[in-house]
C-alpha cells in the first residue's frame, strides 16, 4: 500500500545534513538500502511525527556494529570510558530489543544478544554486562513475542537462570528487595538517592519481577517445569515485597527506598515503571494524576523525571547527567510503555489516549537541534534545549524508543506469543482521519495497518483494517481493539 520511495527523501536530507565522522556496519550511503529493505513503513498526517520516526531508524541504524564477538548495538557513536568490550554498554538494552524487535533481519538482535551472555571470557557473560541495571529477560521475551521465534529464549535460558542468580548474590538484601546505586540504575544524580547510597529502587524491582516472570515463562516453552515454578514464585515474592515496601501510602507513589530505612520524599518517574511490566494490583492508578499535572511531570517540553514541585527539582546542576527533573528519553520511553499498560489493562480516568498522544507529539518536537533533527542524552523541560551542548558524545544518542511507541503503542499492534493478532490503538478518536504502517514483519509474515476515516486516503473502503500477507482479516468502523487470527 505504502511505496518505500515517498519517504526516501527523509533519508536523503538526514545524510546531506550529517558529518559522518564515525561509520559502523552501515555507512550513511548504504541507509536508504538497508532502511528500505528492513524497517515497516509508516505514514500519518503530522509530519513531525512521521519526519522523526524515520530519522529514529536512520539513527538507530547507524549504532550497529560489527565487532570480532559478533553484531551489537551501541548507545553512544563515538567511544565512551565507561564502556565495556566495543563500546557495548547494557544499561539501555531492553530498549535496543524493543526498537530493533520490528526490524526484518533479525540476525542483528540475535548476535548482540548472545554478545552479553556469551561473548566474554571463556564463553562468558560480556564483563560489563551487569554494570547496568535491566530488564533483558522480559526484553527477549517481547521480541519473541514479535517474530515468534522462540529459538533463541530456549538456547539462552540456562544462562537467563545463572544471570538471575547472580543479580540475587550481588543485589538482594536480607528483606528480599534489590537495590542498586543510582548511577548503576542509569539514572545518575537523582534527588532520591547518590551513586553511593544503596537504594532499594522501583526500577531494578520491577526489572527483577518482569525477568523473573520472563523466565518463567521461557521455562514452560522449554518444558522446564520446576524452573518454570520456582521462577513464578520468586516473580509472585518481589511483587509482593515492592507494593509493601516501595509504595507511599501518603503520597499514592512508588518511590525509591534510601539505604538508612525511609522511603525518599520525592516523587520521581520511576515511580512509573511498575506499571512498564503490569506488576500493581489495582487500587494504585491515582498515581497516575501526577503525571499530567503541571507541579508533578508534566512540562511543555516533555515528562520530567522528578515532580516540579520538589524543592530540589533541577538542583544538581546543568550538563552533568543530573535525572533530578530534567527529560530523559530514556524515561520518555518507558513512562509511555507503562501508561499504555494503564490505558489497557485498569480502569481508571486519570490519564487518557489524549494525554498519551500529546506526550507522543511532545516527544517528536524534542528530536531537533539548531534547526535539524536531533536526538541526545536529556534536555531542559521548558525549552527544550539539550542540556550536553555541542557535546559529540550526546549525537545520534540510543538511549530510548520511538518507533515501538508508534506501532506498539500509538497504532496499538500488542505483541503475542500465539497466533493471534491483537490491535488496541491508542489514537484518540478525531486525532488522524488516516494512518498506515505497512511491511510489518510479525510472526514469520507481513501484516499491514491502516485507519481510514472516509475511506478516500487508501480506496479500500471506511475503517481500521488489519492485512496478513496483503489479505484482509480484521476490519473496524473505528479506532476500537480488534483481534484477528494469524491463519
Amino acid at each position: 500500500m505504502l511505496r518505500a520511495e515517498a519517504f526516501k527523501h527523509y533519508i536523503d536530507g538526514f545524510n546531506a545534513a550529517d558529518d559522518e565522522t564515525m561509520g559502523n556496519l552501515i555507512p550513511n550511503a548504504g541507509a536508504w538500502d538497508w532502511m528500505s529493505g528492513n524497517v515497516p513503513l509508516f505514514e500519518c498526517p503530522d509530519e513531525t511525527i512521521q519526519r522523526t520516526y524515520y530519522y529514529r531508524w536512520w539513527t538507530f541504524r547507524k549504532h550497529i556494529k560489527q565487532t570480532p564477538a559478533g553484531i551489537i548495538v551501541t548507545e553512544f557513536i563515538e567511544p565512551v570510558r565507561h564502556a565495556g568490550t566495543h563500546n557495548s554498554i547494557s544499561c539501555a538494552l531492553g530498549h535496543h530489543l524493543a526498537e530493533g524487535r520490528w526490524i526484518r533481519e533479525q540476525k542483528y538482535l540475535d548476535e548482540y544478544t548472545r554478545f552479553w551472555f556469551r561473548g566474554g571470557e571463556n564463553g562468558g557473560p560480556e564483563y560489563r554486562f551487569h554494570r547496568y541495571s535491566q530488564w533483558t529477560a522480559a526484553a527477549m521475551l517481547d521480541r519473541a513475542r514479535v517474530t515468534g521465534d522462540n529459538a533463541l529464549l530456549i538456547d539462552l535460558l540456562p544462562d537467563l537462570v545463572t544471570d538471575f542468580a547472580k543479580w540475587e548474590e550481588e543485589k538482594r538484601r536480607p528483606d528480599g528487595l534489590f537495590w542498586q546505586f543510582d548511577v548503576w540504575d542509569g539514572m545518575e544524580e537523582s534527588i532520591s538517592g547518590s551513586r553511593k547510597h544503596k537504594n532499594a529502587r522501583p526500577t531494578i524491582n520491577s526489572y527483577m519481577y518482569a525477568n523473573a516472570l520472563a523466565i518463567g515463562e521461557i521455562a514452560t516453552t522449554a518444558g522446564k517445569r520446576d524452573v518454570a515454578e520456582s521462577f513464578r514464585a520468586k516473580a509472585a515474592e518481589v511483587k509482593s515485597l515492592t507494593q509493601e515496601a516501595l509504595w507511599d501510602e501518603r503520597a499514592r507513589f512508588f518511590k525509591a527506598q534510601t539505604e538508612e530505612g525511609p522511603l525518599s520524599d520525592a516523587r520521581e518517574a520511576i515511580g512509573f515503571i511498575p506499571w512498564c511490566f503490569k506488576l500493581p494490583d489495582r487500587g494504585r492508578e491515582d498515581a497516575w494524576k501526577q503525571l499530567v499535572d503541571e507541579q508533578g511531570f508534566w512540562a511543555p517540553a516533555g515528562l520530567t523525571t522528578a515532580e516540579r514541585r520538589h524543592p530540589r527539582f533541577r538542583s544538581h546542576g546543568v550538563g552533568k547527567c543530573e535525572w533530578d527533573g530534567a527529560v530523559w528519553p530514556f524515561a520518555t520511553s518507558q513512562t509511555l510503555n507503562a501508561m499504555a499498560n494503564v490505558l489497557r489493562n485498569y480502569d481508571q480516568k486519570h490519564v487518557t489516549k489524549q494525554h498519551y498522544f500529546d506526550a507522543i507529539r511532545t516527544y517528536a518536537k524534542a528530536h531537533q537541534k539548531n534547526g535539524q533533527p536531533y536526538i541526545g542524552e536529556y534536555h531542559d523541560e521548558v525549552t527544550g534545549e539539550w542540556l550536553k551542548g555541542d557535546n559529540p558524545r550526546s549525537k545520534y544518542y540510543n538511549h530510548s524508543t520511538f518507533a515501538d511507541l508508534i506501532i506498539a503503542g500509538l497504532v496499538g499492534l500488542v505483541p503475542r506469543s500465539d497466533d493471534v493478532i491483537e490491535l488496541h490503538p491508542l489514537l484518540p478518536d478525531g486525532a488522524w482521519d488516516w494512518f498506515c504502517v505497512d511491511r510489518i514483519p510479525y510472526h514469520g509474515r507481513t501484516l499491514r495497518i491502516a485507519w481510514d476515516r472516509t475511506g478516500e486516503r487508501y480506496g479500500n473502503g471506511a475503517g481500521l483494517r488489519v492485512s496478513i500477507d496483503g489479505e484482509k482479516v480484521a476490519l473496524s468502523p473505528d479506532l476500537r481493539p480488534l483481534t484477528a487470527e494469524l491463519n
